[in-house]
């Protein structure tokens, strides 16, 4: 039989670990996909031949739309990465009658809908599984492993450099800026880490796990996002102290009225085993009316863990090369004509408990003040730390624990709080229990 000809877009981190990937286990992959697969052409304007295996046997280009166009490459594997011309290139290795796979969760995303529609008239197929959590094969298991359940929710720790932040700072008492500055000279960061820490690539990833969890179309424009800049040192003790800690989640749940979709910094209680992920792992917590919670965790990112999701892509493609098209096991899980309006909530819609956080004037009745403005809200309290001033110091920290609530009624109150001449400062975090 012969071999399945690869077109590879992108040498870098993940190309090249990649061609590794299929090079190295060639034998391997060959055994279970029933055919040979090889890179025959590859696309890079820059990279490092030294630390990719194969590359003797590859044509290399600088122009990705000369390999997307190559008539003896069978499926096209886009590891460029951002909007343009990414979804110019799958677009048109789609209208050329060639399979994709791609890494790019920003990508699917916001343009997956488009994209899978291209796909399905064309009877290709469009693999994702390194999208999401790097090497955990989390889209799989979603798809295949769990399509007899009906799923409740999703939570999720999904962007390490968050996780590595967030533990440096409970680990070791560190302030947020000073370990976003080591994450960045230790490469787990970018010069620019807005997409990591204010949860916008943690959304990508939360948009299409919600897709396929509830057959809805991807909405990347709901999801509401909440970055971690302002948690502080003092959040993180504090929330130890109450046996929770703070991981910047990704959550989505099925509720009567619609879907959440949301990314935020959350108090997890300590004892569950996602609040114990740390670093740069990631973690995947599906729960099932059938199968229970699932637990599902590795490397979120690098070269060889996002690899090894990219070539299970291809592989899976090289088995259903001959299989019809309307039997192939559809993009985002449901068949297309089964998706559903059911829409996604607003915040203001949304029911959590609250780590609330006031900047207070140490005197009398502030505390009676707040707790009432919460009860006349409708909000019951849990858990109250009033601590100490440091010495000779006006102001004191209020701590709160709230149970569940509606996001728009605390929103009211947390206003009317903020109002008070003795409160400086209202900080929040949501908590989920996750049980």
């Amino acid at each position: 039989m012969e071999p399945v000809k690869v077109g590879l877009l992108g040498l870098g981190t993940v190309g090249g670990g990649t061609m590794n990937v299929l090079h190295r286990n060639a034998a391997e992959i060959s055994r279970r996909a029933g055919r040979d697969i090889v890179v025959s052409h590859a696309a890079a304007r820059e990279f490092d031949p030294k630390d990719i295996d194969g590359l003797d046997k590859v044509s290399i280009t600088n122009d990705a739309f000369e390999v997307v166009r190559h008539p003896e490459v069978d499926v096209v594997v886009e590891l460029i990465g951002g909007y343009s011309p990414a979804k110019e290139l799958v677009l048109e290795a789609i209208a050329q009658g060639k399979h994709v796979v791609t890494a790019n969760k920003a990508l699917i995303a916001l343009h997956g809908n488009e994209i899978f529609s291209a796909a399905q008239a064309k009877g290709v197929t469009v693999a994702f599984e390194a999208a999401v959590a790097g090497g955990i094969p989390i889209i799989k298991a979603l798809r295949e492993g769990l399509a007899a359940n009906h799923i409740e929710w999703i939570a999720g720790i999904i962007n390490g450099t968050g996780n590595f932040i967030l533990t440096e700072m409970r680990d070791k008492g560190r302030n947020f800026a000073d370990v976003l500055k080591e994450a960045q000279e230790l490469g787990y960061a970018e010069a620019d880490p807005t997409f990591d820490v204010e949860g916008i690539d943690a959304a990508h990833k939360l948009t299409i796990l919600a897709s396929l969890a509830f057959g809805i179309p991807l909405q990347f424009d709901k999801c509401y996002t909440e970055g971690i800049g302002k948690i502080e040192a003092q959040d993180v003790e504090y929330a130890e102290e109450l046996g929770y800690r703070i991981k910047h989640l990704g959550v989505t749940r099925r509720t009567d009225t619609g879907v959440e979709l949301r990314v935020h910094p959350t108090l997890i209680p300590e004892r569950r085993l996602i609040a114990n992920v740390d670093g740069v792992m990631n973690a995947v917590l599906v729960k099932g009316d059938a199968v229970g919670s699932t637990l599902y965790y590795g490397a979120g990112a690098g070269s060889l863990p996002t690899a090894s999701a990219v070539a299970a892509d291809i592989i899976d493609i090289a088995r259903a090369l001959t299989v019809d098209p309307d039997s192939r096991v559809p993009h985002l899980a449901f068949q297309p004509d089964e998706l559903s309006d059911f829409p996604v909530l607003d915040m203001d819609q949304i029911e959590t408990a609250y780590y609330l956080r006031l900047t207070v004037e140490d005197k009398p009745g502030v505390l009676a003040k707040v707790t009432g403005i919460l009860g006349e809200s409708g909000i019951s309290i849990e858990a109250v730390k009033q601590k100490e001033p440091p010495s000779g110091e006006p102001e004191v920290p209020l701590v709160l624990l709230t149970h569940r609530v509606l996001e728009g009624d605390m929103n009211r109150a947390l206003a009317a709080i903020a109002a008070m001449d003795a409160v400086r400062s209202v900080s929040r975090i949501r908590v989920e229990y996750l049980d």
